[in-house]
């Protein structure tokens, strides 16, 4: 089974967020059950240098604009990469899809039509000399993918272009663009339709994999539950209900290897599920490099995270200041909204010593983060399935968790089970400042019972969240897909 991942961002080679995670860690994991899964995504600056092999496969005479090539290589841990060289598109300061100062790319429209269109091109075997039974698109910047493929005129049959699925990581990100960018991505007038990419009088590359990829998927079951209703569809659930076929929902996992706190090369002390008590070391060092008081009594919450109303952080910004009236610290990683981040520095002037705060990405400091603080709050109003929750388990970082998306679908709340039995972390319900605040309360709480935190840090740290159980999930839809295309 041959498998093209497409997709904006994968790990280690470029990371915004939990989608380069996954597709960083899952091929990997698919690799180990017979599916060769090769990722495609952009040679943005730096990414072909990270590669321990690379070679010129294919070049491509007009990629929007300029002329292009395809790389294949390797990464060092053995994920094989298919990288699209095209310095018009992407050879440019700033991020993936912002420039320096935060402002989307103009062209992004024709940037990720170019890592569609080429996935496609690779897909009905016309570019490079390997062709996948299954292209996979991640998110709105591979989805274009499924028009070109549909409307390719060349493969006028069915069963004679490959079988496509669509993974929605967050519904939220949709690729609108006006209605007179179609001329510019090389699709028919006929693609723009209600039934086709037509959205709210703009068109959206996220709809044109609703509409035309075989298969539609989330990373959880609950979440794909939640974007069919009006209330969390986001202006999609017209069109997901519309499918013939029921959404599919299959929770993400995490890379093992890479998060362990036994092997973790960037903690203070490695530990295991047998010698938790070393954690210790880990708070207080972790409090000694955020100028935190080095107090092991004061329970300790982190956040790890895009600083964003979807993610609550304004929820936890209100509900501070029950968390330290029962004693506890905070520290946050992260950056985003503007008036958050100066709401969380002024939270750190304020109470030196109890909050501490680092505005931007630190792969290396999201280790230390998980492995010293005792919880990790994820007060999210959405989340499709969510990745740090699933670190905290990992080592033994009682999450704190809005019942929400796949937060509902990977956490046990300890009032669920008896004698906290199998309990791994604390649900609230509603998503409201208030109910946060009572769960950081009963967290506060189980923390006093040492006998039962530690019950809770075992049965985190034994949890099942590696990608073993979803990459067969994915395994036997593709195999489902492939099948039906005969």
């Amino acid at each position: 089974m041959d498998v093209l991942f497409v997709t904006s961002e994968c790990y280690p080679l470029v990371k915004t967020g939990g989608l380069a995670d996954v597709t960083g860690a899952l091929p990997l994991a698919l690799a180990a059950i017979d599916v060769d899964a090769r990722v495609l995504l952009p040679a943005y600056p730096g990414v072909r240098e990270q590669l321990a092999s690379s070679t010129t496969t294919a070049r491509i005479d007009d990629l929007f604009g300029g002329s292009a090539a395809l790389v294949e290589g390797t990464t060092a841990a053995g994920l094989k990469v298919l990288l699209i060289d095209a310095p018009h598109l992407y050879d440019r300061a700033g991020g993936p899809y912002n420039t320096a100062d935060g402002q989307d790319w103009p062209d992004n429209h024709l940037r990720f039509a170019a890592l569609s269109w080429v996935a496609a091109e690779i897909g009905s075997g016309r570019l490079g000399r390997w062709r996948p039974d299954v292209v996979h698109l991640h998110d709105w910047h591979a989805a274009l993918a499924a028009a070109y493929l549909h409307f390719d005129e060349s493969k006028p049959s069915r069963s004679s272009r490959p079988a496509t699925l669509l993974t929605i990581h967050n519904l939220a990100f949709q690729g609108v663009f006006p209605e007179t960018s179609l001329d510019a991505l090389r699709l028919p007038t006929e693609a723009l339709t209600k039934d086709g990419m037509a959205y709210w009088g703009s068109l959206s590359f996220l709809k044109a994999g609703v509409r035309w990829c075989d298969a539609v998927s989330t990373v959880s079951p609950t979440y794909a539950r939640e974007i069919v209703t009006p209330e969390d569809g986001m202006g999609f659930d017209e069109a997901l209900n519309e499918r013939a076929d029921p959404l599919i929902g299959i929770v993400n996992g995490i890379d093992l290897d890479v998060w362990n706190p036994e092997t973790d090369p960037h903690i203070a002390v490695n530990y295991s599920v047998e010698t938790t008590s070393l954690k210790a070391r880990n708070k207080a060092a972790l409090q000694g490099e955020l100028g935190l008081d080095t107090d092991p009594r004061a329970p300790l919450f982190c956040v790890v995270s895009r600083l964003t109303q979807q993610k609550g952080v304004d929820l936890l910004l209100t509900a501070l200041p029950r968390l330290l009236a029962r004693g506890g610290q905070l520290a946050v990683l992260g950056t985003g909204d503007r008036k958050l981040e100066k709401a969380l520095q002024r939270a750190v002037k304020k109470q030196t010593g109890f909050v501490a705060a680092v505005l931007g990405y630190d792969e290396a400091l999201s280790h230390r983060m998980q492995a010293g603080a005792d919880a990790i709050i994820v007060p999210s109003r959405f989340e499709p399935c969510g990745l740090t929750q699933l670190y905290g388990l990992r080592y033994g970082t009682l999450p704190v968790v809005a019942k929400v998306g796949g937060l509902a679908d990977t956490v046990t709340d300890i009032d669920t089970v008896t004698d906290g039995e199998g309990a791994t972390g604390f649900q609230f319900t509603p998503v409201d400042s208030d109910q946060l605040a009572t769960a950081i309360d009963r967290a506060c709480d189980i923390y006093e019972t040492p006998t039962i935190w530690q019950r809770m840090m075992h049965h985190a740290m034994t949890r099942d969240v590696g990608w073993d159980t979803a990459a067969l999930a994915y395994r036997a839809l593709y195999e489902q897909l492939v099948q039906a295309r005969r």
